[in-house]
């Protein structure tokens, strides 16, 4: 379902165009970084609906990146090959083994189906492997095994896509600096490192919550708004914890290093993405400093 096919009215249709519009001019070029969550592409629905937003961001001028993850379906092919997932803190542990398979799933299965579906749509995109732009150092503490940090961005490749109209789709996987050795990112942190070396203009982070909520089981309390400042206290209270923890950090270093706007989007709602950027009400967790 298209974002205004719910207004039966031509009138109501001119209105949302007639709010998007400035939105649209003042995006027109400018760079947004997209990081989607392995959780959120599992649904059909859900995964049409962002790429359908990301074919109308291109289609008004928008240089669109995407970062993506694969948690469910590394978990299911680890399963399916006899390993159970394992995670510390919120990142899997990474052996030799599942190294492989991550790197299989990732490269020669969910990131090729983004692209092709991106493509269906008439919007050129290719395919970056995230070891060719980000240099990793191994996580020393706790040890996960090949579980990397990034050291380093090079951003010419896709800058390059950038400025030839591509869509750049990107795997959170990094080369060792010191090694050589492949690592596994955690995709919201390889997202954000990406997203600070670009500048972006807007980093929105897609998955499947409502954004940052006080009680997990209530979705009621959540947060609109985060300042980078509270973000130490609600540590300590809980709030932030598990796999929200890699994702808030790594937004903070985003927004430090000049990253303008950070948005928690979730996925599961209809065309999120385009209520986030051309409303004025917008949807999600805002991260501001």
């Amino acid at each position: 379902m298209l974002l205004m096919d719910k207004f039966d009215t031509p009138q109501a249709k001119a209105a949302v165009l007639t709010e998007a519009l400035p939105y649209i001019i003042d995006f027109c070029g400018s760079i947004v970084l997209v990081k989607i969550g392995g959780s959120v592409m599992e649904i059909e629905e859900n995964l049409s609906s962002i790429i359908a937003d990301v074919t109308f961001m291109r289609s008004v001028g928008m240089k669109v990146v995407i970062v993506h993850g694969g948690g469910k379906a590394i978990s299911k092919a680890l399963r399916e090959s006899g390993h159970e997932p394992r995670f510390v803190d919120g990142q899997r542990v990474t052996d030799e083994t599942t190294m492989e398979i991550v790197r299989k799933t990732l490269n020669n299965v969910v990131n090729p189906d983004l692209v092709r579906r991106l493509l269906e749509r008439g919007v050129n995109a290719r395919p970056i492997h995230g070891n060719w732009v980000f240099g990793a150092e191994k996580v020393a503490s706790p040890d996960r095994g090949y579980v990397g940090r990034v050291v380093s961005v090079d951003k010419r490749p896709v800058a390059e896509m950038l400025d030839a109209g591509i869509i750049p789709v990107v795997t959170p996987l990094g080369t060792g600096v010191a090694d050589q050795h492949l690592y596994n990112i955690n995709a919201d942190i390889a997202a954000a490192a990406l997203a600070s070396a670009l500048k972006v203009r807007k980093f929105a982070l897609v998955s499947d919550m409502p954004g940052l909520l006080r009680d997990p089981a209530d979705p009621s309390t959540l947060l609109s708004t985060l300042h980078i400042s509270s973000v130490a206290r609600l540590r300590e209270d809980g709030v932030i914890s598990g796999g929200m923890l890699p994702k808030i950090d790594s937004c903070v270093e985003a927004i430090k290093s000049g990253v303008k706007k950070v948005h928690l989007v979730d996925g599961r709602m209809a065309h999120s993405l385009l209520l986030e950027i051309f409303t004025r009400e917008g949807v999600g967790t805002e991260i501001t400093e």
